[in-house]
């Protein structure tokens, strides 16, 4: 992940003023692990600058994005971003659904794409979501629970 100085540094190298609220949104992203809604950032934002309105941070984060300071997602609940990989290589992710850790995929899996030859790929995104160890125990744990809960041995 990138750190605060990386997300400001490349802010500032493609002339981006940088304000006071950029760099609480580059701290933001440079301490979070996690993914973030634009609510999410919206609310942690207001809490500092009292009239900030949402337009104006997801303004900044689609330039982030566009920067390549951010990777964005499409969970199922919606959009949500984080800071870039730190890694330089061309990577994909599997995230787990759960506490949303991401483990990189170390190949490219377009090299087995059967793209037409009449078709210029331009961008592409590769995301593989499920439920890391952790929290694949504790989901097998619950169904197992629910499972049983509801269940009795009329035979009592």
């Amino acid at each position: 992940m990138l750190t605060t100085e990386q997300i400001i540094d490349a802010m500032s190298e493609h002339g981006l003023r940088i304000t006071d609220q950029r760099k609480t949104l580059a701290k933001l992203f440079g301490e979070h692990p996690g993914y973030l809604t634009a609510k999410d950032v919206y609310e942690y934002m207001g809490r500092k600058y009292s009239g900030l309105s949402f337009d104006t941070v997801y303004r900044n984060l689609r330039v982030l994005y566009e920067l390549g300071v951010l990777e964005q997602v499409v969970f199922e609940e919606g959009v949500k971003f984080r800071g870039r990989c730190s890694e330089e290589h061309h990577h994909h992710h599997m995230i787990c659904l759960q506490c949303q850790k991401t483990y990189p995929i170390t190949f490219c899996p377009m090299q087995l794409t059967d793209a037409p030859d009449d078709f210029q790929v331009v961008q592409h995104k590769f995301e593989v979501f499920g439920y890391c160890r952790d929290c694949g125990k504790d989901n097998n744990d619950q169904e197992t629970s629910q499972a049983g809960g509801g269940h009795r041995d009329s035979r009592a």
